[in-house]
Formats: structure tokens, C-alpha cells, sequence
């Protein structure tokens, strides 16, 4: 059985939920504030790059979209746009840190 591309944006996102908690520890450092984890950013970036947005086009887009934010567990806010280029740097540029 093949297994296409899904075209569903909420589903892309829940997937790289699931990856990036399976694959990172939940907060980056001991004393990290704890609004968002880093799975959850993790699946931000991943449909930012899915979506074709800049880091202020998807805040404005998970904003409006209930369901998305519902699929990510985003229940309280939004992370600021600064907070994504922030993890950017953290997840993906110097590599993830391995969960332990």
C-alpha cells in the first residue's frame, strides 16, 4: 500500500506533533518556562515550512484556526513570532538535543 502526502494541514501538523514528541524531551532546558513545549513548536516550524509562511503569516494563521491549535494542544496562546525563530534556531539549525 502506498502511503501519499497528506494534503490536510491539520493532519501534518498532529503527524509532527506525534514525531516531535517522540523524539524530544518536552521542555529544552531544566528551567525553561513552560508555555510551550518543544514538541509543539517543533510541529509550528514544520507547518510553517509546509505552508509556505514567514513566521508572522503562520501566528496569524494558527490565530484564526481553532482546530489547529486544538491538534497541537496551543490552549491558552500563541506562541510569539520571536518564539519561533528563537526555536528555529534551537530545533533545527544546531540539530535537535536527543531525549533522555
Amino acid at each position: 500500500m502506498e502511503r501519499g502526502m497528506t494534503k490536510s494541514a491539520v493532519r501534518f501538523a498532529r503527524t509532527a506533533y506525534q514525531v516531535g514528541q517522540a523524539a524530544l524531551p518536552r521542555y529544552g532546558k531544566p528551567h525553561a518556562q513552560r508555555r510551550y513545549t518543544q514538541p509543539q513548536l517543533f510541529a509550528l516550524l514544520a507547518l510553517k515550512e509546509y505552508l509556505g509562511l514567514d513566521y508572522r503569516g503562520l501566528v496569524a494563521w494558527v490565530r484564526e484556526w481553532t482546530e489547529l491549535r486544538e491538534a497541537l494542544e496551543l490552549t491558552d496562546q500563541v506562541p510569539h513570532y520571536s518564539t519561533l525563530c528563537l526555536a528555529h534556531e534551537r530545533l533545527l539549525k544546531k540539530g535537535a538535543p536527543t531525549a533522555s
